[in-house]
């Protein structure tokens, strides 16, 4: 598609005005070639001929429907990226690693960063997703994926040198603002290249039509961190939080995708272990004016990514974790809002968790307002969302659960069927 616009200014804006002329109507399939005559030869031509008062119209050529669009998370799914366990590896034990990681997990990762996560657990794992594809398809949706790479390779940068975790959690590298996908900074030093397995999926979308985004990526140098992040306890981390302590530092922008939720024209974020207040001004500034980002705080002993915290799931209808209250939350019910609380997770005590919280209950992926896709043996929370009028989609994913996600983690949600409304009021 080409769309051809006239700068007016003086005699440029006269010779832009005929080389529009010449140009509209001219169009190719696929990539567009434009052709460019020299700025002698229009200035002749447009010497010769006398004004004319009225502008020619600029016009789209073939416009083409984008293949991504999603305004908010609950209307219909019609395609999904889902991700990757194969090839995954515990990410070496850094600063940042320390600070979103929990102490009795901190001797797994010191014995085995940089490492493949064990055998035998990724291989369920792997099953488990490839279900998941299964069902999603059998519900009628899309399904993409990103690359299989190696992860283990060791990589460096002029700053730092790290090797690689996995493609397992689209959520925190992409996120769909209407046809627009953009492609988020990340904090993790073994995640700065994570974006590699997704290039081709987002150039095939680019190549259809779709806008694409990639925000400022950190050199994630040492300045970048809190280098004596004072972690030692839970209840060193409460404390930090309520301070607004965090490790990663206002030294320059970055955000994981999964710290914004979206409801239409208005899209909540907090501020994380992984997400700075640069990271949230940059992609305010970047949305305006046509949608408002808001920041939402919690009572958190450990932020990072809010979907496991408070997930949006229709039109004024919120999950809202009851260990994590939102210090905001009245804002949402005198909008009339409707806030659920879900049930204490079932997951037992000594299913591994190494990288989340037993809270991945409620990191679910709506397949639309009255369908949810949910962990098979949470049935408690079964319970709430019927009560609710919604269908659970019940799938197993534990051992997939294990690498730090629920159905939301595990997914982008590329294309919902709806339009740009606002639901907060």
């Amino acid at each position: 598609m080409l769309r051809v616009r006239c700068l007016r200014g003086g005699s440029r804006g006269a010779e832009a005005a005929h080389l529009i002329g010449a140009m509209i109507g001219r169009s190719v399939s696929g990539w567009v070639q434009r052709a460019f005559q020299s700025t002698s030869s229009s200035a002749a031509a447009a010497a010769a001929q006398p004004r004319i008062a009225v502008e020619e119209p600029v016009t789209d050529v073939a416009p083409q429907e984008s293949p991504v669009c999603a305004y908010n998370e609950w209307d219909p799914l019609e395609e999904v990226i889902v991700g990757r366990p194969e090839n995954a590896c515990v990410p070496p034990f850094t600063v940042e690693v320390k600070a979103n990681t929990y102490e009795k997990y901190w001797p797994f990762y010191q014995q085995y960063g940089g490492q493949p996560f064990p055998k035998d657990h990724l291989k369920k794992a792997v099953a488990e997703i490839e279900e998941m594809c299964n069902i999603l398809r059998h519900e009628g949706v899309t399904v993409a994926r990103p690359e299989p790479l190696d992860w283990s390779f060791e990589y460096k940068t002029p700053d730092f040198t790290s090797t690689g975790m996995y493609a397992a959690m689209p959520r925190d590298i992409l996120i769909v603002i209407g046809d627009e996908i953009i492609e988020a900074p990340m904090a993790w030093r073994s995640r700065f290249f994570e974006y590699r397995a997704y290039r081709p999926l987002i150039k095939d979308y680019f190549r259809r039509g779709a806008k694409w985004t990639t925000a400022p990526k950190p050199t994630m140098s040492d300045e970048l961190y809190d280098q004596d992040y004072p972690i030692r306890t839970v209840e060193d981390r409460h404390k930090l939080a309520a301070q607004g302590k965090f490790v990663t530092t206002e030294y320059e922008p970055c955000f994981d995708a999964a710290d914004f939720i979206r409801a239409g024209t208005d899209i909540f974020v907090q501020r994380s272990q992984v997400t700075n207040y640069m990271g949230i001004e940059w992609m305010r500034r970047h949305l305006a004016p046509t949608y408002k980002v808001h920041i939402i705080s919690f009572k958190d002993p450990n932020p990072m990514h809010i979907d496991a915290t408070f997930n949006i799931i229709g039109p004024g209808l919120v999950l809202s974790n009851p260990d994590r209250p939102c210090r905001q939350i009245e804002m949402f019910e005198k909008a009339g809002w409707t806030v659920v609380k879900p049930p204490t997770p079932l997951i037992p005590d000594d299913h591994p968790l190494w990288m989340s919280s037993k809270w991945l209950s409620m990191n679910v992926l709506m397949l639309d307002d009255k369908r949810v896709m949910v962990d098979a043996n949470e049935t408690s929370i079964h319970k709430m969302f019927e009560s609710l009028g919604i269908k659970p989609v019940k799938v197993n994913i534990r051992h997939a659960n294990s690498l730090g996600g629920g159905f939301h983690c595990w997914t982008t949600d590329v294309r919902r069927r709806g339009t740009l409304q606002s639901y907060f009021h």
